[in-house]
C-alpha cells in the first residue's frame, strides 16, 4: 500500500499541550483532505463522541504561544476561531465521524505514529532505569562515565512532541 502520509510528517504535527500529546484540527483536516470547517462541523454533529479527554479547544493564550512556536504569524494564515486539538483517542474517533476511506487510512498511520512515539519514550525510560542500576552497582571510579552517558541521553535525537512555551496555564 502506498504511504498516504509519512510517519515523520505526522510526528512533526504532534504537540505537547496541557501535558497531552495532541494534533491540531487544521493539520488533521489537511491530512484527511477536508476543510478545517468541515472537520469541525462533523465533530460538532457528533460532539458526544468527543469528551474532554479526547478533544479540547485551545485558550487564546495557548493559541498565541502555539502560533509563535510554529511560525504562523503572517496575516491571514490563521483562523479567527480557536483551534480544537485531538488526543490519540479523539483522532481515532474522527475516522468514524468522517466516514471516508482516506480518513480510515490516514488514521491508521496516525495511530502508528502515536504508538512509535510511546515506544520511544518507554525505551528512554528503560535505559535510564538500567543506567541507574549499573551506577548503583559500581563504585565512584565510573561516575564520570555515567555522567557522560546521562548527558548524552538528555539530548533529544529523535522526534519529540513540540512543547508550547511562553505561557502559564
Amino acid at each position: 500500500m502506498k504511504e498516504i502520509v509519512s510517519l515523520e510528517m505526522i510526528e512533526q504535527k504532534i504537540y505537547l499541550i496541557r501535558g497531552h500529546r495532541v494534533m491540531l484540527d487544521k493539520d488533521l483536516a489537511e491530512m484527511y483532505e477536508v476543510t478545517t470547517g468541515n472537520l469541525n462541523k462533523a465533530v460538532l454533529r457528533n460532539i458526544e463522541s468527543f469528551p474532554p479527554d479526547f478533544m479540547f479547544q485551545l485558550s487564546a493564550g495557548e493559541y498565541r504561544a502555539l502560533r509563535f512556536q510554529i511560525g504562523i504569524l503572517e496575516k491571514g494564515a490563521h483562523s479567527k476561531y480557536l483551534p480544537r486539538v485531538f488526543m490519540e483517542q479523539g483522532v481515532s474517533m474522527l475516522s468514524s465521524v468522517l466516514k471516508s476511506r482516506r480518513a480510515r487510512l490516514v488514521n491508521i498511520h496516525i495511530m502508528r505514529a502515536f504508538v512509535r512515539l510511546r515506544a520511544l519514550l518507554n525505551t528512554h525510560k528503560e535505559l535510564a532505569r538500567r543506567l541507574e542500576e549499573l551506577e548503583n552497582k559500581y563504585d565512584a571510579q565510573f561516575k564520570s562515565v555515567f555522567d557522560a552517558i546521562k548527558a548524552l541521553m538528555a539530548q533529544p535525537d529523535g522526534p519529540e512532541p513540540k512543547k508550547i512555551t511562553g505561557f502559564r496555564p
